[in-house]
């Protein structure tokens, strides 16, 4: 049996740290200090937060004295391709579910996983990125990304990136990201 598995960066960073910890530099979030930080705002305020902060190009720091939330000035619209409708959809959501798990998993739940003892993907591995995902910036993981080290552990890899997209390049592009997607499918039928 074969299938294909697609996911957000959350997912990749994991497996790109569960393979090459020595390699790059992870800051893991300290527990009870974001959903601290998330408390103080209603949910909606928070994901407005978090998708003007995250669409940029620089890593999001907060200072000693400051968190995440800190960092966004309200008055900043939402990025054009992020309607206040999604905005709406996403609050309903996360007023429902909390932040908890996607704080979680898979941030604080690294240190609790084996690592994988010789890494190798022996399946095609696609990888779409914006160009403009701060996670690139982080120490380590453009040289990873560009040099060709992760070629030694996933062989048939391709990493496409979208010139202009963000961390949600998924949603920022979403027609491109199908494209890109059903033209790796059609290049990897499934026997």
């Amino acid at each position: 049996m074969r299938c294909y598995v697609f996911g957000h960066p959350f997912s990749s960073r994991w497996l790109l740290l569960h393979c090459h910890a020595r390699r790059l530099l992870y800051t893991a979030l300290e527990p009870g200090r974001a959903e601290a930080d998330f408390g103080r705002y209603d949910v909606k305020r928070v994901v407005h937060t978090i998708y003007i902060l995250f669409s940029r190009s620089e890593i999001p720091t907060a200072k000693e004295d400051q968190e995440i939330t800190d960092l966004a000035d309200l008055s900043t619209p939402l990025p054009e391709w992020f309607t206040e409708e999604d905005l709406a959809v996403y609050t309903s959501l996360y007023e429902k579910s909390g932040f908890v798990y996607p704080l979680q998993m898979p941030y604080r739940s690294l240190h609790k996983r084996q690592p994988i003892e010789d890494p190798k993907f022996e399946v095609p591995v696609f990888v779409v990125m914006g160009e403009k995902d701060y996670v690139i910036k982080f120490p380590g993981v453009e040289a990873v990304l560009k040099n060709g080290t992760m070629e030694k552990f996933a062989p048939d890899l391709k990493i496409t990136y979208i010139p202009e997209g963000s961390h949600f390049v998924q949603e920022q592009f979403p027609d491109k990201v199908n494209e890109l997607l059903l033209g790796f499918l059609k290049d990897h039928p499934v026997a």
